[in-house]
């Protein structure tokens, strides 16, 4: 079981590392936090994972933790990603799709439901 934790450890490292370079190299904020959700949220998962095979009395602590960062990585860079379109921040020139505008067409139906419920 050491060799396959160890092995483990190796990927989810990998992946790590690769997150970080992507965040190092990648142009403005929204790719950054692509890059940095998904290789933080594997490499963290599979190390975490890999030290409750290598150790296996720490297997279920691991298992909650895991469960936490999987639940809880992509829902906070959600947050950071929505903050920084709300505050202005804008995409590099190279990037080609914008998707934000299509959201912005549903902000009246949201501001309606908003006013029935002051009005109940």
């Amino acid at each position: 079981m050491q060799v396959f934790g160890t092995i483990i450890t190796a990927i989810g490292t990998i992946f790590l590392f690769l997150g970080s370079l992507g965040i190092l190299r990648l142009p403005d904020v929204y790719n950054r936090l692509q890059a940095g959700t998904k290789c933080t949220t594997l490499g963290a998962f599979l190390t975490i994972i890999s030290v409750g095979i290598a150790q296996p009395d720490w297997l279920p602590k691991t298992l909650v933790i895991a469960l936490f960062i999987l639940i809880t990585n992509p829902i906070s860079n959600h947050a950071i990603g929505r903050a920084s379109c709300k505050s202005g921040v804008s995409l590099c020139d190279r990037s080609v799709v914008d998707k934000t505008k299509e959201f912005e067409e549903c902000k009246p139906l949201h501001d309606e439901l908003e006013q029935n419920e002051e009005t109940q």
